[in-house]
């Protein structure tokens, strides 16, 4: 396993020793993906099915999740939903169905990524090292700020709309603090998807999906927005009064 751990997009000392879950029911592919995990740094849980991982982020929360989408039991996609109901967890699904669908599924169960089978080991490593560094915020405080009725903490990764905290998954925290940073400014969907999840390129309906998720905590009326709002032929665009 040398050429694995010399190989397997290397440690990131920020990292090391974050706690990853891996489900996934098929023993050779669990078994490659905690070999890469491990070579990188990372200490590794596992669980073959649903049950076993809802078992497993009880006993010990993990920092992210690696999860099948198809798993016996109950599927990574309900699983998934039922982390989101208590936890902010990251989750990145594993999934062999490769239609936009069966992506979209996956993402509007509250997934933050998603890879499609067969994958490289070592974007699966870089995939959840980029998750995590801004999950963990392992960056340099920054200072909190108001923008109309919303207060941003970065480095806590909470965002308060009216004083109550609004409970984002961690790319929807991601995707609404880089736009109250950026707010009057429309952004394609190539845009974000390359300042929020850092590809270069990508299924966009992942920023279609993943604002649709952030309108229905962050607008009065989801139907309507008046915060994140569509700019036809473009993308999106944040509007806040700032007198809010």
């Amino acid at each position: 396993m040398a050429s694995v751990t010399s190989d397997a997009a290397g440690r990131d000392a920020a990292l090391t020793d974050r706690r990853v879950l891996v489900v996934e029911d098929d023993e050779t592919v669990r078994e490659v993906v905690r070999t890469y995990l491990d070579a990188a740094g990372f200490v590794v849980d596992e669980a073959a099915d649903g049950f076993a991982a809802l078992d497993a982020i009880a006993a010990c929360t993990p920092d992210l999740v690696v999860m099948d989408r198809m798993l016996p039991g109950i599927d990574g996609a309900e699983v998934c939903r039922r982390i989101r109901a208590d936890d902010d967890v990251p989750v990145i699904l594993l999934t062999a169905l490769g239609g936009t669908d069966d992506r979209i599924g996956g993402l509007e169960a509250g997934a933050d990524d998603y890879i499609t089978k067969p994958f490289s080991p070592r974007e699966l490593v870089l995939r959840v090292q980029s998750v995590l560094r801004r999950s963990l915020a392992d960056y340099a405080p920054e200072a909190p700020f108001t923008l109309g009725p919303f207060h941003l903490h970065p480095s806590a990764r909470i965002v308060e709309k009216h004083g109550m905290p609004l409970p984002l998954s961690a790319r929807e925290f991601d995707l609404f603090a880089f736009l109250l940073k950026h707010p009057q400014r429309a952004f394609t969907r190539d845009e974000l998807l390359a300042a929020v999840w850092g590809w270069e390129f990508g299924d966009l309906s992942t920023v279609t999906v993943t604002m649709r998720r952030l309108r229905e905590k962050v607008e009065d009326d989801p139907t309507d927005p008046q915060v994140l709002r569509t700019v036809w032929g473009v993308g999106y665009r944040l509007d806040a009064d700032p007198d809010a």
